[in-house]
């Protein structure tokens, strides 16, 4: 099934222990290229804000760096923050990427902050939009990019008119809802949030609506992918993932830190526990050990697309994991 299926990147624009966000962008555009020769299908950014390990806050303005040093790959985000932004700037801002580079955006949505409060309450000010707006918000901007939006008092010029895909991010079953409501594509973050997977999923598939943009469900959903030459090496790259996702549960986030050989006293029991429930969805190991968990989770989810998340320290790992996996699907279609 791996052979089959569409394959992307979620990528953060990590910060990395002694490096700078400047790095990280150089990271994230080296890396696109190597994507996009690779033939995967979207490079999405997710937006987030006062994290000292992430620096994609500024996601559209990363997307056109990144769409402007790329040919084929299509770009987006996975996703923007809608209540943290008026819908006609983001009308404006992906009508602008979209007239730029013309079939090649994606824009999508969550309801998150994408941050804790007190930031999300810089970021909004005297807004007070809630995750209870998110659907008039979403209606918003469909009518924004809808040609028949021109004789309206407010219009996003460019954006009218222009065809930018609109997909539903989710970590749990409302957005699936949503999603089937507005009969729009569905991505699951089950890279951190693997719970209700599953569920929403069904949800999703149960309650489409067939729309102007799809006429069947579409799914995507996002998974971490470490991969190495062996099952070996690929553990241990892991360990900065794992002190990534430890630093999550302990509330102290810091740049992504290098691998070490054991995580014995980095962390407790119980966290370790927490790290392997959040983190669930990881497939971890050799190409052919990734190769083998990710044609098991295509099985069983059913979903159309898989998007890839790795947290690798050293960006050279980080494509070579790409390539490997590369590998292992041209494989699958070599063998079929």
């Amino acid at each position: 099934m791996l052979s089959r299926t569409p394959l992307s990147i979620l990528d953060l624009a990590p910060i990395r222990q002694g490096a700078t966000a400047a790095d990280s962008f150089a990271d994230s555009l080296r890396l696109a290229r190597l994507a996009d020769s690779l033939g995967f299908k979207r490079y999405w950014f997710a937006e987030h804000h006062n994290m000292e390990s992430v620096a994609s806050s500024a996601t559209a303005v990363l997307i056109g760096h990144i769409a402007g040093g790329t040919s084929t790959i299509r770009v987006g985000s996975g996703g923007i923050m809608l209540p943290n932004h008026a819908p006609l700037v983001v009308a404006e801002q992906f009508g602008t990427l979209a007239s730029l580079y013309p079939g090649r955006i994606d824009l999508g949505l969550g309801r998150a902050p994408g941050t804790d409060q007190v930031t999300a309450m810089a970021l909004r000010r005297n807004r007070m939009e809630s995750v209870h707006d998110f659907p008039e918000d979403i209606r918003q901007l469909q009518a924004y990019f809808s040609a028949d939006n021109r004789t309206a008092r407010v219009r996003a010029i460019p954006g009218e008119g222009l065809e930018v895909p609109i997909w539903i991010l989710g970590s749990s079953t409302d957005s699936a809802r949503l999603a089937a409501h507005f009969g729009l594509p569905y991505a699951f973050a089950s890279h951190f949030a693997p719970t209700y997977l599953q569920t929403a999923l069904r949800l999703y598939r149960e309650g489409f609506q067939p729309s102007q943009t799809l006429t069947a469900p579409h799914t995507l959903a996002c998974v971490n992918v470490i991969a190495a030459e062996t099952d070996e090496e690929a553990a241990r790259l892991a360990t900065s993932f794992y002190q990534l996702a430890l630093g999550l549960i302990r509330n102290h986030r810091r740049p992504i830190q290098p691998p070490v050989d054991s995580m014995d006293g980095l962390w407790s029991d119980a966290e370790r526990a927490a790290v392997q429930q959040m983190m669930a969805y990881s497939f971890i190991g050799s190409g052919e050990t990734v190769a083998a968990g990710l044609n098991a989770f295509l099985s069983d989810t059913g979903v159309t697309e898989l998007m890839i998340v790795s947290h690798l320290f050293d960006p050279a790992d980080k494509e070579r994991s790409y390539r490997i996996l590369a590998r292992m699907k041209e494989l699958g279609q070599v063998a079929k």
